[in-house]
């Protein structure tokens, strides 16, 4: 059986072709295939594609499609050149389209902004379906990609946190980077304006708090550690409110991994303000992973 591929939406738009570059480069470092798709509903309602006997054939539907892909597979080389590429076009809604590709891929990456069939693919209700129902990984990629810079992982301690931190250090052996796991500590809640309720105002304790945490961490990251052990990592154990804390650290970051669910903090991570926090405002590309992926 050949190994999963990676596939990245595209649809001409300038953040689906940084998706292309990114997803190129990422099937070059697993040695697999790259799948370029463009979702097309046309097809699904019955309009033909060929060109119209009023117009000329070059402004038919299928060209216009068949050129979007090849430009993003002549990207895609560009970018990372040997990598093998191929394309199709998927009869029928963007979400829908890559969630079904996402069966049989290892990775599914898009970009932060698009247009025509992922018009608003991450802005909004659509980016939440994607990432809860894709079945596998789905790295959203910004307009500019660092080339450096460690890969930073979201931390909390629960279960549902554990396929992020795998997929961090897979993520962070591949590019030969260091890793950085970030855990944030004392607040119940980023909603609002108003200040959180915070742990420590309720114990007074906060260098047992801090100490405890730490702890915490390093009992999350042991296993994986072990399953590593070429990969660098620093901890990082902050307190302070989640979302700004995240999309602070992403300044230094080539990549952000984040699960789907966690707790305190991360509770609805891709449900609420949290999420769409990191998806509009973190500095890098961010990797989604569902808790029972990995």
């Amino acid at each position: 059986m050949s190994p999963r591929p990676v596939v990245v939406g595209v649809d001409g738009s300038p953040s689906a072709l940084a998706a292309v570059e990114a997803a190129a480069q990422e099937a070059r470092m697993r040695g697999v295939k790259l799948h370029v798709v463009h979702a097309f509903v046309w097809p699904a309602m019955h309009v033909p594609l060929g060109g119209s006997p009023l117009g000329p054939p070059a402004g038919a539907v299928r060209e216009s499609v068949e050129h979007l892909l090849a430009e993003a597979v002549e990207r895609a080389l560009a970018a990372a050149p040997g990598v093998l590429a191929d394309q199709a076009v998927i009869a029928g809604e963007a979400v829908t389209a890559l969630e079904a590709e996402s069966r049989a891929a290892q990775l599914i990456v898009v970009g932060h902004r698009g247009s025509g069939g992922f018009a608003g693919l991450l802005l909004g209700s659509t980016s939440v379906h994607l990432a809860a129902h894709s079945h596998c990984p789905v790295m959203v990629v910004r307009d500019r990609m660092a080339v450096d810079g460690p890969v930073l992982v979201a931390v909390d301690g629960t279960p549902q946190s554990r396929g992020a931190i795998a997929c961090a250090f897979e993520e962070a052996s591949l590019r030969g980077a260091d890793l950085v796991a970030l855990h944030v500590w004392g607040t119940w809640s980023d909603h609002g304006d108003t200040r959180p309720a915070e742990l420590v105002d309720l114990t007074g304790d906060v260098e047992t708090l801090q100490a405890h945490e730490e702890r915490l961490l390093d009992e999350t990251l042991s296993g994986h550690r072990e399953e590593h052990p070429e990969v660098t990592v620093h901890t990082r154990v902050v307190r302070g409110r989640t979302r700004p804390t995240l999309i602070e650290a992403s300044r230094g970051a080539q990549l952000m991994v984040v699960g789907t669910r966690g707790r305190g903090g991360f509770t609805g991570l891709l449900l609420g303000s949290v999420s769409q926090a990191l998806l509009h405002h973190a500095h890098c590309p961010v990797t989604v992973v569902r808790s029972d992926l990995m």
